[in-house]
């Protein structure tokens, strides 16, 4: 008994793995197997008209945008760097 590889998405009868063609209808891969039967057999509508690039641009934007920094974040930074400098002067007194 051969194993099987799936079913006919053009009858649903199984094929045999070593099988290039459905041996109760004859469809293949060049006259029947095309992507819109291989979702029509497992019951999911099949919609080409999915445009990828524009999901991702939807999605994702344009790419990487770099934000200027905010006025508080700037002075958020300079107060970190002038604590530093006073904790540092306080630890190691010259």
């Amino acid at each position: 008994m051969n194993q099987t590889d799936g079913y006919c998405p053009n009858c649903g009868s199984e094929i045999p793995s070593d099988y290039r063609a459905c041996p109760e209808c004859g469809s293949c891969e060049e006259t029947g197997w095309s992507e819109r039967a291989q979702y029509e057999s497992i019951g999911v509508d099949y919609d080409d008209s999915f445009d990828y690039d524009s999901f991702v641009k939807e999605e994702f934007g344009d790419g990487p945008q770099r934000q200027a920094r905010s006025s508080m974040q700037w002075v958020w930074m300079i107060v970190a760097f002038v604590l530093i400098v006073l904790f540092l002067k306080w630890y190691f007194p010259i």
